[in-house]
């Protein structure tokens, strides 16, 4: 990746997670369809009740996010004139966060990630421009965030070692709107580091973006795919 800003956020950011695909100057979008588990309207606490600090000094251990280590990528489907089906994808190092546990390895709510969209890059620099000033709006809405509620399919913690199969529930703020959200992922906790892949998939028009149709571009599904793929290390 090329041109990116060095991300800050006020605090500490805890991310959540297990996940494929979002450092933090940061950007993604992207794919996954109908495999996405449905999420929980009454999944609780929200992102708004979430106080991170809080969260992280009650947990029994905390990991962070390692930027370098980890990738968040968005997949579209578009259609090209005179060239037809084509899968756009673009990706960012800049993710950012926290994932907390309680004393039984089991991951806890108010984990979370946040990426910054600003640094999203594709194969097209004209997509890039489109979805930084129109889309995405990144002046606006420079970031996207992930918070967890809770998680689903995990019986007991997770055992040091091993790869685990589980849905993580929470809140997904995209374009200043926030909705519940359910990734499918795949965590390994291996002493103190936590290696994660995870996807999900949202609706441009239930976050009120614009479709990126430019240039050569004649439609845009309106489904895109958010991958998140993370490295943290245990805090401390």
């Amino acid at each position: 990746m090329m041109g990116r800003r060095p991300f800050s956020l006020p605090g500490r950011s805890i991310f959540m997670l297990v996940l494929l695909a979002e450092g933090m100057s940061m950007s993604a979008p992207a794919l996954a369809q109908d495999s996405s588990p449905a999420a929980s309207p009454s999944a609780s606490p929200t992102a708004s009740q979430c106080d991170t600090e809080s969260a992280i000094a009650s947990a029994a251990a905390s990991y962070s996010i390692v930027s370098e280590e980890s990738t968040a990528r968005y997949i579209s489907e578009e259609q090209l004139s005179g060239v037809g089906a084509n899968t756009a994808i673009g990706e960012t190092q800049a993710i950012i966060g926290t994932v907390l546990f309680d004393d039984a390895s089991v991951p806890l709510a108010c984990s979370r990630f946040d990426v910054d969209l600003r640094t999203l890059q594709s194969d097209e620099p004209r997509r890039d421009n489109y979805l930084y000033n129109n889309t995405l709006e990144t002046e606006t809405y420079p970031l996207a965030t992930f918070v967890l509620a809770q998680v689903d399919g995990l019986e007991g913690g997770l055992a040091d070692g091993e790869t685990t199969t589980l849905s993580l529930i929470g809140d997904l703020t995209l374009h200043g709107v926030t909705l519940p959200a359910a990734w499918e992922a795949e965590v390994t906790l291996d002493g103190d580091t936590l290696i994660g892949t995870a996807r999900t998939s949202f609706n441009m028009g239930d976050y009120n973006m614009e479709e990126p149709v430019i240039g050569p571009v004649v439609s845009v599904d309106e489904t895109v795919g958010l991958e998140v793929e993370i490295t943290a290390r245990v805090n401390g």
